[in-house]
């Protein structure tokens, strides 16, 4: 009897889930596996909600943005009833091996199992590329492309209308997607979570910049960015499963700040969910599908509780557990790059 494969994907949706989804069901079945999607994330695993996975499911994916599995942000083990539910489903689904695609939530969850002694994998994606243990995860590339094209727009409107244009993109606790897309897009002020915003020195470098004769300026700034007196600025101040708030608003806020202490008339936009929709860029479609065959290669090694990493151009394996002990937070490098443009 063919051993089975579960798959999953959880937290937030990005570019690169499908290509995963489909590198694991090819070389699961070469190898004579069978493969259950679990719907969902963990959602479907508590509540035994699969289909399963053949060669015709995951023929013609490669290029969709999104997962064909959907997903959630659920934490089974925010309820003890729904922990039960999950390990009952995963043994009556006779699963020989787990393959948990997400972010530090759905990772941290399968570090937890795997602890508890269930057969589990992981594969790290997140837009935001904060994920230990992986020099890149699948989604970020798709991500930073979609906010510099954004930006490049954005670039014609400010200098037309000499306008400041603030353009606030995702990145919760890290500076990743604002410190590329902003050094890409040619941004003149870049806002990250890493380093609290100093709003007089940042009306200083407008000033700056437009006393030399420009009539606009770009500023990017993350959604997780604060400023050096006040605490993050939030949408709303309910807690996910995950015990995370729903931030945004500080491009809003930043920008009023412009406006009143330069005069300069200052327009705000968010990219928010855009930058994760959308077909992902041929670097995610490869690197998903090379996380996805080591996935599976780990399942045949019998190397349970282990994640598939970027580290330079190999793919290896790191331990679950080192992956998500802490944040990858922005490479203050990078900044010190980013910087030398300001104003």
């Amino acid at each position: 009897m063919a051993k089975t494969i579960g798959i999953l994907t959880g937290g937030g949706d990005c570019p690169g889930l499908n290509p995963v989804i489909r590198a694991v069901v090819r070389q699961g079945i070469n190898l004579g596996y069978e493969i259950t999607g679990i719907k969902n994330g963990w959602k479907g695993l508590i509540e035994n909600n699969t289909e399963k996975l053949n060669l015709a499911s995951v023929s013609g994916i490669l290029p969709k943005g999104g997962t064909i599995l959907g997903t959630s942000r659920t934490n089974p083990y925010k309820n003890e009833e729904d922990l039960k539910k999950a390990k009952e489903n995963f043994k009556k689904l006779n699963l020989y091996c787990l393959v948990a695609i997400g972010g530090e939530d759905t990772l941290g969850v399968a570090a937890k199992l795997v602890k508890e002694g269930f057969n589990v994998v992981g594969v790290p994606k997140t837009i935001d590329n904060d994920l230990s243990a992986t020099d890149f995860t699948f989604g970020f590339d798709t991500a930073i492309n979609i906010a510099t094209e954004c930006i490049d727009r954005l670039h014609t409107t400010a200098e037309s209308h000499h306008r400041i244009m603030v353009v606030e993109v995702m990145g919760r606790h890290a500076g990743w997607i604002a410190a590329y897309s902003g050094i890409a897009g040619g941004a003149d002020i870049i806002l990250v979570p890493e380093v609290p915003i100093d709003v007089e020195q940042t009306v200083s470098l407008i000033k700056k910049r437009h006393s030399r004769g420009k009539t606009f300026s770009i500023v990017v700034v993350a959604e997780g960015a604060k400023f050096k007196k006040g605490d993050e600025v939030l949408q709303e101040e309910k807690l996910d499963a995950f015990g995370h708030v729903r931030l945004g608003g500080i491009g809003e806020a930043l920008a009023k700040y412009i406006e009143d202490k330069t005069g300069y008339e200052t327009r705000v936009t968010v990219l928010g969910h855009i930058q994760r929709g959308g077909t992902p860029t041929a670097f995610d479609r490869v690197l998903g599908t090379r996380f996805g065959i080591k996935a599976v290669d780990l399942i045949e090694k019998g190397s349970f509780g282990m994640m598939a990493s970027l580290q330079g151009n190999k793919i290896v394996s790191v331990p679950l557990e080192n992956a998500v002990e802490k944040l990858k937070t922005l490479d203050m490098e990078l900044y010190d790059i980013a910087k030398v443009f300001f104003g």
